[in-house]
């Protein structure tokens, strides 16, 4: 590991030189990579810790001007090296494991294989592996699988998110037993109307565990109405 920090810290001035530092919502140079400006930072709202009743619900931000562009890159254009900024947000509003019990597990929501196709990256999952390098649990992504294709939730209301997503979410066989009695996390970038969470959360309660929370970048609530896409 030393030697991969070693390697990194010398391509860093290249890096730079070629690809300036700049905040990743507004542009604006910075003096380092991977970061927001200080105006971009002042701007993200932070939602109260573990909030949602039965289920806790980890936030780094409400959705707002901000967050919105972060996800818009991150999703939409494809900047998949913010998942690190994104999930070390996240990352800050979890508790750390308990120590001596077996790690909690990370299941991101599931992409259908053809907006997988298209997009190349399934975004939860990758939130999911970054969580798991610090130290958050231990990243199932295959966890859940979206076996029927849905159109694109944005602009649908909660009761039309909900019929389009009934079934279509279902637990890998595979992976039940490993969540059985486990704390399990779902991981999602955005918490819009909970319709895609709850299709998750019932399919993971089929296999029995310990525990379910969530976890997401930014999540909308009734003073943070901007359009998800």
């Amino acid at each position: 590991m030393a030697v991969v920090r070693d390697l990194v810290r010398s391509v860093q001035p290249l890096v730079d030189f070629v690809y300036p530092p700049r905040c990743a919502a507004c542009g604006v140079a910075l003096a380092a990579q991977d970061g927001l400006c200080s105006e971009c930072w002042a701007t993200l709202e932070v939602p109260p810790l573990a909030e949602g009743g039965v289920v806790a619900i980890y936030a780094a931000t409400y959705y707002n001007d901000t967050s919105r562009r972060l996800v818009l890159a991150y999703k939409h254009g494809g900047r998949i090296a913010l998942s690190r900024l994104l999930a070390r947000l996240i990352a800050a509003r979890m508790p750390e494991p308990a120590p001596g019990r077996p790690p909690p597990l990370l299941v991101p929501v599931p992409l259908h294989r053809w907006r997988l196709w298209q997009r190349g990256f399934n975004q939860a999952a990758l939130l999911a592996r970054e969580l798991e390098r610090f130290g958050k649990g231990r990243a199932e992504v295959a966890a859940l699988v979206r076996h029927r294709r849905t159109p694109n939730l944005g602009g649908l209301g909660r009761d039309d998110r909900e019929r389009v997503l009934r079934g279509a979410i279902r637990l890998d066989p595979a992976h039940a037993a490993r969540l059985a009695g486990r704390n399990v996390v779902l991981v999602d970038d955005v918490l819009t109307s909970g319709a895609t969470s709850r299709a998750c959360i019932a399919a993971i309660a089929g296999a029995r565990p310990a525990s379910i929370a969530l976890a997401c970048f930014a999540r909308v609530d009734a003073e943070h109405r901007l359009e998800h896409v």
